[in-house]
């Protein structure tokens, strides 16, 4: 009888003390480097998110390197109390595939939170290149076969992925030329020295808009309506059928976490992510905030695992691995 009342009595502490949660800062781990998209992302969602969570700081801690990994285990080796969360794009999915040895289980060490938004691919060129539009890139590349070369910013990058999506569908092998990040990429890419890259609108908006890129098509199921955009077609409508590649956020916790204190997460995540000016930020890049059912816990480990059998075959065909 005692250890009951104990066992019940403890039950009750932890409750309350939950029940309080959060009453200190929030620590959200971004695995990549100050500055880049996912930290874009993860900075406008820690504004939104301050208010619905009971106004407490919230700090974004940049762990980077290892193709965002460090990062993601970090966060599964922290305590499950909640105050130490992971904000990860679609590296979560293609990390089992590219990496050998991983220091964490994907689907096994974290609580799925939710997602936050998918962040469409723009297929772009180097601005000489003689193609103006997708029909007449197509003839430009079967002219060229085993001399195109198509930039990316590093193994697992989504520029990576995108790129062996498209060689894969298209069937035309490239050489793939792979960078340490966006910015020596791009700047290569303007410069001439390589000819093509797919990767993220909130990488490539702003080369559009000012004409520094050939733009030929974007990678979602229906053309965006971002003004810079607006005009591209799909590359699902310009013949590469159920080509659709986004590159999604979601957040996470420990494995471990609590229910009453991943529920006031969830409920958090729904409210920020109504933020108006959230919205307005993301939309400015061409990314689309999530409002299906992948916003449940559950149905965001779902998609995860099914991201990762979508991926698996491809990057173990391409022989792309890291160690």
């Amino acid at each position: 009888m005692k250890q009951l009342l104990l066992a019940g009595l403890a039950a009750t502490l932890a409750t309350s003390a939950f029940a309080e949660y959060p009453d200190k800062p929030i620590t959200i781990v971004v695995p990549f480097s100050a500055g880049g998209p996912t930290d874009k992302v993860a900075r406008d969602l820690a504004e939104a998110l301050r208010k619905p969570m009971g106004g407490q700081s919230i700090i974004i801690e940049n762990v980077g390197g290892a193709g965002g990994t460090l990062g993601a285990a970090k966060v599964a080796k922290a305590s499950n109390d909640g105050y130490t969360l992971l904000l990860h794009h679609i590296g979560m999915s293609t990390a089992p595939a590219l990496y050998r040895k991983m220091a964490y289980d994907t689907l096994g060490d974290f609580e799925y939170l939710g997602m936050v938004n998918e962040v469409p691919m723009t297929l772009v060129g180097k601005p000489t290149l003689p193609a103006n539009n997708y029909a007449e890139l197509l003839k430009w590349m079967d002219a060229n076969k085993g001399k195109i070369n198509l930039a990316n910013a590093g193994l697992g990058a989504a520029s990576h992925l995108c790129g062996l999506l498209f060689q894969s569908t298209l069937k035309i092998e490239m050489q793939t030329v792979p960078y340490k990040g966006t910015g020596p990429a791009m700047t290569d890419l303007l410069g001439g020295q390589v000819d093509l890259m797919c990767d993220q609108t909130t990488n490539t908006t702003s080369q559009i808009e000012s004409g520094k890129v050939k733009a030929f098509a974007v990678t979602s199921s229906k053309r965006l309506t971002t003004p810079a955009l607006k005009t591209l077609p799909t590359l699902d409508e310009s013949g590469l059928k159920g080509f659709n590649v986004s590159i999604w956020h979601g957040m996470y916790a420990p494995k471990g976490t609590p229910k009453a204190v991943t529920d006031k997460i969830n409920a958090a995540l729904r409210v920020a992510l109504k933020d108006a000016e959230f919205i307005k930020r993301e939309e400015a890049l061409g990314a689309v905030i999530v409002t299906d059912a992948r916003l449940n816990g559950e149905e965001h480990k779902k998609f995860v695992a099914a991201e990762i059998a979508k991926w698996g075959p491809i990057i173990k065909a391409a022989g792309q691995y890291a160690d």
